[in-house]
């Protein structure tokens, strides 16, 4: 299993961070690793909703089904699969203690390898920390347009 987090300010209330990030196919905004995100089905934005996720990572292209399974005050849990991974980004969203109209984000990524998959896990953990820092980047530049 490889295991990313990061705690970061953004420039946001809490309320409109959390709406942005939980339609996830604004990851082509923000997610360094994305190269297209899109909705598979219809609807509002609420548990259940699903996207088809085309990443890169480490010079290879892959595709994931992703679905909302958790969307609750301050919490958002997004889960994408296909048959060598599992990834889940658990993103958690309070009010900035320090600064009105700013929110604390925890983003926490976690990626479980499957089958002959299983190997690569410890090799590209270096990879992930990279995308991490890129994917603050990315979330605090985007959140701070709204």
């Amino acid at each position: 299993m490889n295991v990313t987090q990061r705690t970061f300010e953004v420039e946001a209330e809490p309320e409109l961070t959390l709406a942005y990030l939980a339609d996830f196919g604004n990851a082509e905004q923000w997610d360094p690793g994305t190269v297209r995100c899109v909705r598979s089905n219809a609807g509002p934005i609420e548990v259940g909703a699903t996207w088809h996720n085309t990443s890169r990572f480490a010079g290879r292209e892959t595709e994931l089904e992703y679905r909302l399974d958790t969307l609750e005050p301050g919490h958002i849990v997004l889960v994408g699969e296909n048959k060598s991974a599992t990834s889940t980004d658990d993103i958690r969203i309070v009010a900035s203690p320090d600064s009105a109209g700013r929110s604390v984000v925890t983003y926490r990524s976690e990626v479980v390898f499957h089958g002959v998959a299983k190997v690569a896990g410890p090799f590209v953990q270096p990879e992930f920390e990279r995308l991490g820092d890129k994917t603050v980047e990315g979330i605090s530049r985007e959140v701070a347009r709204l």
